[in-house]
């Protein structure tokens, strides 16, 4: 034992789907029990203020992965299908590479949705660093041979395992992966169709409600086996709850006062005890860092999300997964473990990019690459209570789920276009620099974003865009498109 707490910790970073900033007990929530990450914040820091790159799950978990803004892959708007292919480059730097190539033993479980390389029934694979390439949310995944392995996966991105799905629950296939095959072949009609669940293949047997306990087990496993070994392990979780479908097992069924996405939060709660009792119990908890976020805000518009007035999954945040208003972006996130400050707050202004450049030094190895964030690592070890930390003096960058940047800098947020940009009414549409329909609000004046002052300081739009452009080299062009220097 002693020489497994003199090297370096072991990590863990949970990722919920579609986890509202306001979800949990420890950020507000009365309808919702969350005990076990509630207990996981007093061991640690919980920040306040902290965004997801993007308001929608596949370009959001592009920049936790590699630290860089979802403009910078080839998806520049929306999501990807279950079947549609990667959107990570070969060689790119990723949180498993960068702990693989550390000496860390990696595991991946649970929802991936960053493309893979599926073979299609022709024998071809698609590629997502074509000109032609757009993304396939509706499809159906008939014409993929699922005989045949996946590559441009987990694998082939850092990870030495990997057990979960391709996408969202309501994505076809359903079925689980396994390293680089599909557990059975799916070749069945999905039934029932739940709410969302697009249609295309199942393997026999499917169960919806059995995706999350399952990914728990098999994650929890590798955990237990890892902790045995001479090397330090880095696991990355993430659940499908609680996105549509929702589907909590029957012991979860009912347990909170939200209804069905409700129970689907405490779903996500149980996962991370499953979890924590391993790490206990294997004797490793102290020497581990555990991470907990959601990959965006939640969404407040299907029937599963239960009355948003008597529960609001986003807070007191205007709008909802996938606008550029707060709701869509503003996470939470806790971080504890050794040496980390218990029961503290950061209340400064973060982001998920942040996440990889703090490991960066966690693990003291030098940049392969350039990162869009700026380390946490400061943050993590301020004494409890509340307290600004991380240099805050930046431009931070949002990204709706059509596309449309706003930027953050202090209180000011702008927002480059008219509308929501994502699901609420108005959706309106990307804006170029100086359009007289974007967006300006000052969050510590009115956090609800309800007074727009754009016409009254159109100014200083033009020195944010210039500091994030110089920083970035990412740029706005006049049709409210965000660019890069290398187009």
């Amino acid at each position: 034992m002693s020489g497994r707490r003199s090297r370096r910790p072991n990590v863990v970073v949970f990722v919920a789907d579609d986890l509202g900033w306001g979800d949990l007990s420890s950020y507000g929530a009365e309808k919702i029990s969350t005990p076990n990450l509630d207990a996981l914040a007093r061991r640690g820091v919980r920040f306040v203020d902290c965004h997801a790159s993007s308001a929608v799950c596949t370009p959001s978990r592009y920049s936790l992965m590699t630290g860089l803004y979802p403009w910078r892959s080839p998806l520049q708007s929306g999501v990807l299908g279950g079947v549609d292919p990667s959107i990570l480059s070969y060689g790119q730097e990723t949180l498993g590479t960068l702990f693989s190539k550390a000496g860390y033993n990696t595991g991946a479980f649970g929802k991936w949705h960053l493309g893979m390389g599926w073979k299609r029934l022709t024998g071809e694979r698609r590629s997502a660093f074509d000109n032609e390439f757009e993304p396939d949310l509706e499809g159906d995944g008939k014409d993929i041979d699922y005989h045949a392995p996946i590559v441009d996966g987990p694998l082939e991105h850092g990870f030495h395992r990997y057990f979960g799905i391709a996408g969202s629950l309501d994505m076809p296939p359903y079925c689980f992966i396994d390293q680089d095959r599909t557990v059975g072949v799916p070749d069945q009609e999905k039934e029932p169709l739940v709410t969302s669940q697009r249609n295309g293949y199942q393997v026999e047997g499917w169960k919806d409600d059995e995706v999350d306990t399952t990914v728990a087990d098999v994650a929890a496993r590798w955990i237990r086996d890892a902790a045995l070994e001479d090397v330090p392990f880095f696991a990355y979780v993430a659940s499908a709850a609680p996105h549509r479908p929702c589907v909590p097992p029957s012991f979860i069924r009912g347990s909170s006062t939200a209804g069905a996405r409700g129970d689907s939060v405490q779903l996500v709660d149980w996962m991370v005890g499953e979890l924590v009792e391993t790490l206990s119990e294997s004797a490793v908890l102290d020497h581990t860092i555990f991470v907990f976020t959601s990959d965006n805000g939640a969404p407040t518009i299907f029937p599963e999300d239960g009355d948003v007035r008597e529960h609001r999954p986003n807070g007191l945040w205007r709008g909802q997964k996938g606008d550029a208003w707060e709701g869509g972006h503003r996470v939470p996130l806790i971080i504890a473990g050794p040496g980390i400050a218990a029961a503290a707050e950061c209340s400064n202004v973060v982001s998920l990019l942040d996440i990889f450049p703090m490991f960066r030094d966690v693990l003291g190895v030098g940049a392969a690459s350039v990162t869009d964030g700026v380390s946490l690592l400061p943050a993590l070890h301020k004494s409890g209570g509340r307290h600004e930390c991380v240099d805050n003096d930046r431009v931070l960058a949002q990204q709706a789920f059509n596309g449309m940047l706003s930027l953050r800098e202090g209180s000011l947020k702008f927002v480059f276009g008219s509308g929501s940009g994502g699901f609420s009414s108005p959706k309106g549409r990307p804006g170029a620099p100086q359009s007289v329909f974007n967006q300006l609000y000052d969050l510590r004046e009115d956090p609800r974003e309800s007074e727009n002052l754009w016409s009254f300081r159109t100014r200083e739009a033009d020195i944010v865009l210039r500091k994030f452009s110089s920083r970035t080299g990412l740029y706005l062009r006049s049709d409210g498109v965000v660019g890069s220097e290398v187009d």
